[in-house]
């Protein structure tokens, strides 16, 4: 039997797919490896999303080459770069390339890719979403769950629409399902998956329909989801989120850009105002809710005026915390097409690191406001960066909880009590 090993890279949705992929080679009686120094075939799951990403991938593909060269295995590239990038790829030394909707046929690819005929697979599917596949999950207290697959936003600096194609949705039968079986394996915590995830449709059943029905398969302690889209949340979905105790209260609201003419540019949909008047409505209706964001600085012709309208935002809303970003270029969207990459490094630098301030600033403010309470956290896994004795915990709102050595256990619900709190998590003491 030969041995796989995939390593991944990107995001949730990517290690959900690694998932996916170990499921079918397994059925194809592949077994795996848990390192690439003994493994017969290397597959590496990439992403596209982010320039650097792709550095890194291509590094490590002659990095592996190098490392093997007296015992060379099969490497294959998956995922988004291959139908992104595809003619890109072609003189990397590759045996196999397979994008994101050819995984059932991968047993076939690497027969073929053993025939030396360097197998290329980037079809795109209108349909596929292997909603009949229970992917291998990794042993843990959350796991994924991929309900959607693709986005039809066209945001013009994404490349999903074009690495994973147009959305379709799973019946909601087939979610719950994978959430029962979830809850046999003894996980507590599932996170529901989609490019744009509120954007979920079938059967003229919607988000809000698909979380209360997950809602109600026992065993199943917490749901979160990510990532939504701002445009998708009607009253019903803001109602269900309020009133469900499983639903974890934490929503990551991407706003990418506070001012109305870059948003427009970036083919969002909504207006600063609509965007605020989203959150107002959240907060009034979720009093205790978790809110962060996405941002990206120096999008095309966005001037010191534009990026201080993002500050403001930023300033008013007061996020628990931000992913930020600096434009990057990303062939075949719209914005690499259309428009020039003109705002200089040293002024995507200059606000990037003006944005981050600002946010470290807000966070330890948030973050300090907790001292004093007591939290219910599950605990996530032994050890920290810090010191191995500790344990990490998570909160409802999805901030990391450091806890003092004592006798728990991994996806064991206990109460904290919040002792002290930097930017970036708080730390606690068992009540």
């Amino acid at each position: 039997m030969e041995k796989i090993y995939i390593e991944t890279y990107g995001c949730q949705m990517n290690e959900y797919d690694s998932e996916i992929v170990k499921a079918i080679l397994g059925q194809a009686e592949f077994c795996f490896s848990d390192s690439p120094a003994d493994a017969d075939i290397i597959l590496l799951n990439t992403c596209s999303v982010r320039e650097n990403a792709v550095r890194k991938v291509r590094a490590r593909i002659h990095e592996l080459r190098h490392q093997r060269r007296e015992d060379p295995p099969l490497i294959g590239l998956l995922g988004c770069m291959v139908t992104s990038l595809k003619e890109k790829l072609l003189d990397l030394p590759l045996d196999l390339l397979a994008g994101p909707d050819s995984y059932r046929l991968l047993p076939m690819l690497l027969q073929k890719a053993h025939q030396k005929r360097q197998p290329l697979d980037t079809l795109l599917s209108r349909t596929e979403t292997y909603d009949d596949i229970y992917p291998v999950h990794t042993h843990g207290v959350n796991a994924w769950i991929a309900v959607m697959r693709g986005c039809d936003n066209f945001c013009s600096f994404c490349i999903v629409p074009y690495a994973r194609g147009r959305e379709r949705s799973r019946p909601i039968d087939s979610v719950v399902q994978e959430c029962r079986r979830l809850a046999e394996e003894k996980f507590v915590q599932i996170t529901l998956l989609g490019q744009n995830v509120n954007s979920y449709r079938t059967n003229k059943q919607n988000f809000a329909d698909l979380l209360v029905a997950v809602a109600q398969v026992p065993g199943i302690e917490r749901i979160r989801f990510t990532s939504p889209h701002p445009k998708d949340f009607p009253e019903e979905l803001i109602r269900v989120v309020a009133e469900n105790p499983r639903i974890c209260k934490h929503i990551h609201l991407p706003l990418q850009a506070g001012d109305d003419r870059i948003l427009h540019l970036m083919r969002r949909t909504y207006n600063q105002s609509e965007y605020l008047q989203l959150v107002d409505k959240i907060r009034k209706q979720i009093p205790q809710i978790v809110l962060t964001t996405d941002a990206i600085v120096g999008f095309p012709t966005e001037t010191e005026a534009e990026f201080q309208q993002t500050y403001r935002v930023l300033q008013e809303v007061e996020f628990d915390s931000a992913f930020i970003f600096k434009y990057s270029p990303r062939q075949g969207t719209l914005a690499a097409k259309k428009y020039a990459d003109d705002v200089s490094e040293q002024e995507k630098t200059d606000r990037i690191v003006r944005l981050n301030a600002l946010q470290k600033a807000v966070s330890l403010r948030k973050n300090q406001a907790h001292i004093g309470q007591i939290h219910r956290v599950l605990i996530e896994k032994a050890g920290t960066r810090k010191n191995p004795r500790d344990w990490q915990a998570r909160n409802d709102g999805n901030k990391i909880v450091v806890l003092p050595p004592a006798p728990l256990q991994v996806g064991e619900f206990i109460d904290a009590r919040i002792l002290r709190a930097s930017a970036h998590s708080l730390r606690g003491e068992l009540v």
